[in-house]
């Protein structure tokens, strides 16, 4: 007899959707004083979604380019006080508005100007600062809060007191052992707040981001490093330690190798001690990726940080 019943249909996983990367520009006048916030919003929604994939009933679903037109409907009507604020304020609004959505995933970065300085009347000549990129992401339930924010394309070097030696050798191994060596690399970072509910005080969001990126960069500088490893976890322990609305700290690390090049064959010595001559190598690079906790907290960031 033949068996005609037909295979249990697949079921489907994990999804989302929303409007990636809306750039919005706010300019606030203060009289002849005006102020940037210049932001890349991405927005992700998720919830009860399951028939738009299986028949196609758009019924549950808020359009894409609705979400693209509330980010800069808020961005005029609440202003941009924060990255992490503006954030908080449209994942509320799309769970909270929307029954089916369950959930909203907001990315943003956040792109800083400087003033450029004039004889002229007004301030409001600007030059986009060339350091890093700022960061955030706010993920809200309808309950729970999370909130990651960081940091990506912060270049920093040490032209001394770093070392390298004492490491596994094979017969692979042609590295020879630094005793003053140049330590640089790209900083990405990302750090977890304990903010987690609206009953607890928000976080100065401005404030900790300054001075986070302050001691992370004073760690640096004042790490005699024997390894980037060391540096990595000096870096993340002073975070840490000094800001106690942070539970948890991720660096990615590329090493960003200067080799001594080797002048013997002009008749040059190239010594670090009177100046050294350094081939500044982009690839290959070594990747330095770890996880620094607070005691007893949980690690939540993702160890990919191209997935947050």
């Amino acid at each position: 007899m033949a068996d005609n019943s037909r295979p249990a249909r697949p079921v489907l996983g994990q999804n989302q959707y929303g409007k990636a990367e809306n750039r919005v520009v706010r300019i606030t006048r203060d009289g002849a004083t005006h102020h940037i916030k210049d932001l890349n919003v991405s927005v992700s929604l998720s919830g009860d979604m399951d028939e738009v994939h299986y028949s196609g009933s758009n019924a549950n679903v808020l359009p894409t380019d609705t979400t693209k037109n509330t980010v800069y409907a808020f961005a005029k009507e609440y202003g941009i006080e924060s990255a992490e604020q503006f954030g908080i304020h449209l994942a509320r609004h799309f769970v909270t508005s929307q029954e089916p959505i369950h959930r909203a995933r907001i990315r943003v970065e956040e792109y800083a100007w400087e003033r450029i300085e004039h004889s002229g009347k007004g301030a409001h000549s600007f030059v986009r600062r060339g350091q890093e990129t700022r960061l955030t992401q706010i993920t809200y339930d309808g309950s729970t809060w999370e909130v990651v924010s960081g940091l990506k394309d912060l270049t920093v070097m040490n032209s001394t007191d770093s070392e390298f030696w004492g490491y596994v050798k094979d017969k692979y191994t042609t590295l020879p052992e630094a005793y003053d060596r140049i330590l640089a690399t790209e900083v990405s970072g990302r750090w977890r707040f304990n903010w987690t509910d609206d009953e607890q005080q928000t976080p100065d969001w401005d404030e900790s981001y300054a001075q986070i990126k302050a001691h992370l960069l004073r760690a640096f500088a004042e790490t005699y490093s024997l390894s980037l490893q060391q540096t990595l976890y000096a870096m993340a322990t002073r975070i840490i330690d000094h800001r106690d609305e942070i539970d948890e700290v991720r660096f990615s690390l590329p090493n960003k190798h200067h080799f001594l090049v080797d002048l013997e064959p002009f008749g040059l010595k190239n010594d670090t001690a009177d100046g050294a001559v350094y081939f500044a190598a982009d690839r290959p690079y070594g990747l330095i990726e770890a996880t620094v906790l607070r005691d007893g907290c949980e690690a939540k960031i993702p160890a990919d940080l191209t997935n947050l």
